[in-house]
């Protein structure tokens, strides 16, 4: 494939994997003011039942997240950055102000709330929550000092890892359609390969069209 296929391919599932992730967000919105039910696989606490019970924290965490994965995706459009330097701009700092809001609070949650794979999903969650923070950090301080380059490359890292959590579900899924094994088992490695997925997929990437 050429590069221009390539980087298609990559931009549309960016846009479907940020379309996946605010219709998670909806729904769980949903399921926490009970208008749909929640999640309950057999084997497994409800999966909106710890979200429900501290809900400040919740929308403190998805709410940005859904402003994060709405605006995020028009940073990477060529076209709009050209065109419309000043909407580039001021959604790129809303981005940045949703991803720390975003980052800070996955960082809280496995304290605040039970995670269903136990201290395996809670070491993904961190690990990569750090990476995610550092990554966002990176790409102001850059863009700050007017490195584009550099700051590009270290945004494609921030929104790679904040998108990994629309492919997590996915691979959940799998792992309910063929392992037969119970969520507090598998979650923790589903995270793992998600975000290592993202994280892996952000490099070539970067590493491809770097210069």
């Amino acid at each position: 494939m050429h590069r221009k296929q390539i980087s298609w391919v990559l931009r549309t599932g960016m846009v479907l994997l940020s379309i996946t992730g605010m219709a998670m967000v909806a729904r769980r919105t949903l399921a926490i003011a009970g208008i749909l039910p929640a999640v309950n696989p057999n084997g497994a606490i409800p999966f909106d039942t710890g979200f429900g019970k501290h809900p400040v924290i919740t929308f403190l965490h998805i709410l940005p997240g859904f402003l994060f994965m709405l605006l995020g995706p028009w940073q990477f459009m060529p076209g709009i950055r050209n065109r419309y330097p000043r909407f580039h701009r001021i959604s790129g700092r809303i981005v940045v102000a949703c991803g720390y809001i975003v980052g800070i609070s996955a960082l809280c949650l496995p304290f605040i709330l039970l995670p269903i794979g136990g201290a395996n999903e809670a070491a993904a969650s961190t690990l990569y929550g750090i990476v995610f923070l550092v990554s966002l950090t990176k790409a102001v301080w850059h863009i700050l000092h007017r490195n584009i380059p550099l700051h590009r490359e270290w945004m494609v890292r921030a929104f790679s890892i904040g998108l990994a959590v629309s492919t997590v579900r996915p691979i959940v899924g799998m792992f309910f359609a063929f392992s037969g094994l119970a969520p507090q088992v598998f979650f923790g490695t589903a995270f793992w390969i998600g975000f290592t997925l993202h994280f892996l997929v952000a490099e070539v990437w970067i590493n491809y069209t770097r210069g």
